[in-house]
Parts: structure tokens; sequence; C-alpha cells
């Protein structure tokens, strides 16, 4: 008989699937990266297992312990599912921008939720980074995960996403193009595919309010770079450890309007039914095509599902209300 000991051991070994409609002016075959085939709906599966099990291998996560960490959505999901399959507590803290639906998804799973507001500089002591490292020191037996510094983070896709490419396209992945939170997936996937072939281009898909860019660019890390957007997932106002600005060869900046617009795009046109920051990427391949050929293959990932922005972007009243429709 075949069947999968847990929940977990279905991680990863997600499809590659062709982009038709939306990528038919380009001149090369463009795949998505499929990671909502993951058991959390998302690409975050990976390294939220990944870094539980390194944090259990060296004592700083002991049995029922408690889990804390501040996430967007997906990584609380992913380090949930391992929380419930081997016996810890979770306690998720949330900025007041991402979508109900996330929220509810993390309590349905039993985890406890803190939400904070969106609106405030990182040391802020009402901010999520600031609150959950609070709330890591001031509860018995915990373990702060920090996912934006906790270099499991990149190593989970050093190890397993980016040989899924590797071999799913063969060897002939030309450029890779991801939207970049924490940066573990772009930095540990792009060192994997550089490590096979130098050649291989690294492409980040940034938001306007983020600082990634303009720091790839000049290495200056500028305020006034920083304000509220809303795409959820990518985008920072922090350098997180985990982003390896040395594998990224550049970034291209797509604003909330075609971020949200590009995600329906991909409903109705494609067939798939993603999150917030697909539609980003995809329109990160699009305002990239200058740079590809005849022959090029490009790989774009698509981080997490559609379900968890019923509330907003597949909500007609909700993107009026942010000018994206009309």
């Amino acid at each position: 008989m075949q069947y999968a000991k847990n929940i977990l051991e279905t991680i990863g070994n997600t499809p590659l699937i062709k982009i038709n409609k939306l990528t038919a002016d380009l001149p090369c075959l463009v795949l998505a990266k499929y990671e909502t085939f993951n058991p959390g709906n998302s690409v975050k599966d990976r390294m939220a297992v990944k870094m539980i099990e390194d944090a259990e291998a060296d004592g700083r996560l002991v049995p029922g312990g408690t889990i804390i960490e501040g996430t967007s959505g997906n990584t609380g999901m992913g380090l949930a599912l391992a929380a419930a399959v081997k016996g810890y507590k979770c306690i998720f803290v949330l900025a007041d921008k991402q979508s109900k639906e996330k929220m509810d998804i993390l309590k349905a799973v039993g985890a406890q939720v803190v939400v904070c507001p969106t609106a405030v500089a990182p040391e802020d002591p009402r901010s999520y980074y600031s609150v959950s490292k609070r709330l890591a020191t001031e509860t018995p037996n915990s373990w702060y995960v920090d996912q934006y510094n906790n270099l499991s983070n990149s190593q989970a896709h050093f190890e397993s996403t980016g040989p899924e490419i590797w071999e799913q396209t063969a060897g002939k992945i030309t450029h890779f193009v991801v939207g970049v939170g924490t940066g573990g997936t772009i930095s540990g996937v792009g060192k994997y595919l550089k490590n096979k072939n130098p050649k291989t281009k690294i492409w980040g898909v940034d938001t306007y309010g983020s600082v990634f860019k303009k720091y790839h660019e000049t290495g200056e890390f500028d305020p006034k770079e920083i304000y509220p957007y809303t795409t959820e997932g990518i985008g920072e106002d922090i350098l997180p450890e985990n982003v390896n600005f040395d594998v990224i060869d550049g970034f291209t900046k797509v604003t909330d309007k075609d971020a949200a617009i590009f995600t329906r795009k991909l409903a109705i046109e494609e067939g798939m039914f993603l999150g917030n920051s697909a539609g980003a990427a995809i329109k990160g391949v699009l305002q990239l095509q200058h740079h590809f050929k005849k022959d090029d293959v490009v790989v774009v990932l698509f981080h997490d599902h559609g379900s968890r922005y019923l509330g907003k972007i597949f909500n007609d009243d909700w993107m009026i209300s942010q000018g994206f429709l009309d």
C-alpha cells in the first residue's frame, strides 16, 4: 500500500505548469512552480518544517513547547500543521493588513492569533516584529522562529525547491522569477540553480513601499522607500538575513493594482486560483520580457492559494474601495 505516514510527508514535489494565455506574446516557455499543492497550500510548508526540525535537533524547541512567530499567514499555516503532528502549541502575530481568511485558517488549525497594526515602524513596540519577540520572552518553554533571519528558511529551498525545479526542467531553466518577502525562497533556490549553472538569471519581484530593489541596486537602505502597501507576502521594510543579494540578478517592482488585477487574470484566464503575490509574480514576468529570448525556460513560483483572499482580491467591493476596479 502507498500512503504518507503523516501530512508532513506530502510536502514538496509540486508540479510545474505551463502558463499559456497571459504569456502568449513572450518568445519563451513560462512555467509555474505551483506551490499550492503543498498540504498547507503554500510554499512556506517547506521551510516551516525545516525550521522546526532544526530547532528540535539543537534543543531550541523541546517537547510540549510553544512556537511563536510573526507571519503574514502562510508560514504560520506550515508551522501549525507541523505543530499539530508533533504536539506543540502555536502563537502567531499578524499585521492587520492580512486577510481575515488567513487569520481564520490559523485559528482553525489550533493557533492563537494576535493582530498588530501595519503602519508602524519595525522597532515600534506595537509592530508584529516587536510583539512576537516580546511574547517569546514572556511565554515559558517557547521558541521564537524568526523566519526572516532563521537561515533554515533559505536552506529548505536549497535542499528541496531548487533541486525539484532543476530536475523538472532537465536543467534547461534559464530564468527564475519569484516574489521576495523573507528572502528564503529566492536565496535558497537561486543559490542552488547558480551552483548548477552560473548563467541562470534570478529575478526578484518587489512591491512599491519596499526597500529591496533600491538596496540591491545602490547598497543604500532608504527609509523614504518605505510606505504602506496592500500586496501581501512580498516586500519588506527591513533587510532579512535570509535575503542573499549576491545570488539575485535584479528586481522589478509591481504596483498593488497590477498585482491584484493579475491575480484575478490568473484565475479567469489560466484557471489558476492563487494568492495576491502570484499576480505580482506573473506581472513581474511580463515586465521582464525584454530579458527573455526564444528557447529560454522561465520558471515563476506561485506561493499560495486564492481561498485566502476571498474577502479582498476576489471581492469586488474591496477592489473598488482600493481603486483597483471601476
